[in-house]
């Protein structure tokens, strides 16, 4: 009889857990539903229709008409779709490894114990919270010609004047210049922490063992850094991909001869410009399978599978 209650208490405490265990569970779910409701209605369901559209001849004033690969076979024969990923290319190899290599020299600068370290740290991340429009506005006076601070200075150590946003040879540098300068401070930021989380022992490990600052820094520095150089590629290269906000307000049009035009640029081109939806689509589409396989790439090449 003993046995029999202690067999029943038993049952008890085990419904008594598991009652608790989905009561958690229905409360999480809760939490979690408007984020879920928001990413559906924002997220998955654009993709979809966004597929679909890609299969349809689409100008927002007629309902959307199916004609199969139509439109990607025409963006195998658009010239100007083929320039926009190469442009889009230049753009993402030229601000990453540059930008990449400065966020972590600014960070290793502002992470020593100097007086007005602060103060530095805040001039270098500045950038980051200034508005995009409102900094870009800046740069093209900046790139001026005639009256812009870039070409005082070039003239001023007696080199000749650039065009800068107005020549096709420059436009494209032009814009990764400023890119860089835009997102160095949050990158910065991001190596700023991943330093911070080194243990100091290594360092003293390596003093000992008469390493110098270079062999500490690529014997300790770097190889602890690989998670944070992992995210910070990653997350700057697909941003880099996107990349639209500079060429719609410093190189109207795509620049001169289409030299800054990107794809996100054309897809906004097509869509609201052109009215040719459908088309749009399919760009975005090719777009998103080329995010997803770099970023496939990047977690490749950038593994850290290393216990240190």
């Amino acid at each position: 009889m003993i046995q029999g209650i202690q067999i029943a208490g038993h049952h008890q405490a085990r419904g008594a857990r598991r009652d608790l265990l989905y009561r958690q569970r229905f409360v999480g779910l809760l939490y979690v539903t408007p984020s879920l409701l928001f990413l559906f209605a924002f997220v998955v369901l654009p993709i979809f229709a966004t597929f679909y559209l890609s299969f349809t001849r689409y100008d927002l004033l007629q309902p959307p008409r199916w004609i199969g690969l139509g439109n990607f076979q025409d963006l195998l024969s658009d010239d100007r779709f083929v320039h926009s990923i190469a442009n889009t290319l230049i753009f993402s190899l030229g601000t990453i490894p540059t930008g990449t290599a400065l966020a972590l020299l600014f960070a290793m600068v502002v992470n020593q114990q100097i007086r007005g370290v602060t103060f530095f740290r805040a001039a270098f991340y500045l950038p980051v919270v200034t508005s995009f429009v409102a900094a870009a506005l800046v740069w093209l006076w900046l790139y001026d010609p005639n009256v812009g601070f870039f070409d005082y200075l070039l003239k001023s150590i007696g080199l000749p004047r650039s065009e800068w946003l107005q020549s096709s040879k420059t436009a494209l540098l032009s814009v990764i210049l400023f890119s860089i300068w835009k997102n160095i401070g949050y990158n910065m930021v991001i190596y700023l922490a991943g330093l911070q989380g080194i243990p100091t022992q290594l360092y003293e490990a390596a003093e000992i063992d008469g390493a110098g600052q270079w062999q500490k820094f690529w014997s300790v520095t770097l190889p602890m850094l690989k998670p944070t150089t992992f995210f910070v590629v990653v997350v700057w290269f697909i941003g880099a991909l996107q990349m639209f906000i500079q060429v719609l307000i410093m190189t109207p049009q795509g620049g001169p001869l289409d030299s800054t035009i990107t794809v996100v640029y054309l897809v906004y081109a097509n869509a609201f410009e052109y009215l040719k939806m459908g088309y749009a689509a399919a760009m975005s589409f090719v777009l998103f399978l080329f995010i997803g396989l770099v970023t496939y790439l990047n977690t490749r090449i950038l593994r850290y599978d290393e216990i240190y």
